[in-house]
């Protein structure tokens, strides 16, 4: 049993889970579609002679590209609030709250709208403790 800090909590704080904040269960909107990529930075030490003992897994990736599908929307109407665990997107007829696989730096994200394509790219850099692989 966990014991709070404060005689008048209700409940503690890590009984409360990362991100619950963003959810609104009575939001109407629909989800879009989205795919989340992994991105690596390579080179030929990497590639030919192995000597970094990086390996194809996501655990020696720096960065994750996350492409969201938002037909009929335009760049205006993008509202994107990116922290450490969770991307909240929010459009007139779109919303997706994303708890993301890993912590990420939320100062050094960058996104870009393709009109033609209709999709939002958003990289973020992976914010992880140093290890033998990073």
């Amino acid at each position: 049993q966990v014991k709070s800090e404060n005689k008048k909590s209700i409940w503690n704080t890590e009984e409360v889970p990362e991100g619950s904040e963003f959810d609104d269960t009575w939001d109407p909107r629909e989800k879009p579609e989205y795919e989340i990529l992994f991105k690596q930075h390579v080179g030929t030490e990497d590639v030919f002679f192995g000597m970094t003992g990086k390996d194809p897994s996501t655990a020696c990736c720096e960065d994750i590209v996350i492409k969201i599908k938002l037909p009929e929307t335009k760049y205006s109407d993008i509202t994107l609030d990116i922290q450490d665990k969770v991307l909240d997107l929010r459009t007139p007829k779109k919303k997706l709250l994303l708890h993301l696989p890993y912590p990420v730096n939320s100062k050094e994200g960058r996104a870009r709208f393709l009109s033609e394509e209709e999709v939002l790219e958003v990289t973020l850099r992976v914010s992880r403790k140093f290890n033998f692989i990073n």
